[in-house]
């Protein structure tokens, strides 16, 4: 009687595998790097939007737009976005004559966005794609 040998996988063939994989990878890292950088400007837009919604009431109830997100925080946001950070994102509000102005930008640029945004009493979202921050000229985003 004869026994027969079990035969696994080669060296060459586990390296061709493991070469697939590399190759699938580099291909689709920057795909998924960029989808994640989409989010994070998605959710930057969106805590705007909180931000808008928080200075209405905060208005209605004190006759005054809000100072800082400071103010804003505990009651009329999430003390994350109180803090100025969120999602990759850093946020600003300041009060200006007309009302108030909140600039958000990424905390790295091209790693966390690509884009910065701006937005005040009118609720209408600027972005600036680029390093420079928006302002109350820029595009509307989109």
């Amino acid at each position: 009687m004869q026994l027969r040998a079990e035969r696994g996988f080669s060296f060459i063939e586990l390296l061709i595998v493991v070469a697939i994989i590399i190759v699938i990878l580099t291909a689709a890292v920057p795909y998924y790097q960029e989808a994640v950088r989409n989010s994070r400007e998605m959710a930057a837009m969106q805590a705007i939007r909180t931000l808008h919604a928080a200075q209405m009431q905060y208005y209605s109830q004190n006759d005054r737009f809000a100072a800082s997100l400071g103010d804003l925080g505990g009651h009329w946001i999430p003390a994350e976005l109180a803090s100025g950070k969120k999602s990759g994102y850093q946020f600003r509000m300041d009060v200006t004559p007309d009302g108030f102005a909140i600039h958000a930008e990424p905390a790295k640029f091209d790693v966390t966005g690509s884009r910065t945004f701006f937005s005040d009493q009118t609720m209408v979202i600027r972005e600036n794609r680029g390093r420079e921050p928006a302002t109350a000229t820029s595009p509307e985003a989109r």
